[in-house]
């Protein structure tokens, strides 16, 4: 009688085998991605958008501060980068490892703003119906009317923080010229985050108009309305935000671009 005792030791061995090469394939695939390819909150660095402070004060010629980031400094900038990104036409569940883009601030010369990009791309993208792109350019202006509003409230906090340090550095015992050189640092840092959200919103409500604008005369709808409100209504909270900031730089960022 033959002896099958090796073919199905080995049929065991490959079975397992495969099964343990299947389990990893999907703890990595759980790992990498959350419901619906979506990015899994553990899997962002608390610090991703850190580098935003050093671009703003690296582009005019300051140095960045040492300083470890606080929460509420922290919160700014990741409620900056959304505002800051420039404006797309695009699905929202995409990954932000997949549409991440490290950003110039607006201070480099070399940087210039096309504000026509959000509407032609919101124009040749594939749509069943031009309703639906009314819908997608209405439903972007309300996402920035809410993000103005989270990112100012948060702004408000950091910037009262700011004064209180300032009106502290006075009174430090044996404050040490690097600790003092930080703290200045990062309330100039905190000021130009708050200046360049405040630009890249006046760019993007050049955008949005735009882009309605030419919606407008390819194909006119009554949605054409509700989005002019929107637009009216992000442009008046743009045009008197709820906090100013002194510029760092000795003169207010110039709204061309």
């Amino acid at each position: 009688m033959p002896d099958t005792t090796f073919p199905i030791r080995t049929w065991l061995r490959m079975s397992i085998s495969a099964s343990g090469l299947i389990a990893i394939g999907l703890a990595i695939a759980g790992c990498s991605g959350g419901d619906f390819g979506r990015t899994r909150q553990d899997f962002l660095n608390d610090d991703m958008h850190r580098w935003i402070g050093a671009e703003a004060t690296g582009s005019v010629g300051l140095k960045a501060s040492q300083f470890q980031l606080t929460d509420g400094e922290r919160q700014l900038r990741d409620l900056a980068y959304p505002l800051i990104e420039p404006p797309h036409s695009r699905p929202a569940w995409k990954s932000v490892f997949g549409d991440y883009a490290v950003l110039p601030s607006p201070w480099r010369q070399k940087v210039v703003f096309d504000h026509t990009a959000y509407g032609r791309q919101l124009i040749d993208e594939p749509h069943r119906s031009h309703a639906s792109r009314y819908a997608q350019l209405i439903d972007d202006v309300r996402d920035d009317i809410s993000r103005f509003e989270l990112f100012y409230a948060n702004a408000i906090a950091v910037l009262d923080l700011d004064h209180k340090r300032n009106a502290s550095l006075a009174r430090v015992s044996q404050l040490s010229p690097r600790e003092r050189a930080d703290a200045v640092a990062r309330m100039e840092e905190n000021s130009l985050i708050v200046q360049w959200v405040q630009q890249c919103l006046e760019r993007r409500i050049s955008s949005y108009r735009w882009a309605l604008e030419r919606l407008v005369i390819q194909a006119p709808a009554n949605m054409a309305a509700d989005a002019d409100r929107l637009i009216g209504e992000l442009a008046a909270q743009t045009a008197n935000p709820p906090v100013a900031v002194q510029p760092v730089i000795g003169h207010p960022l110039s709204s061309r671009g």
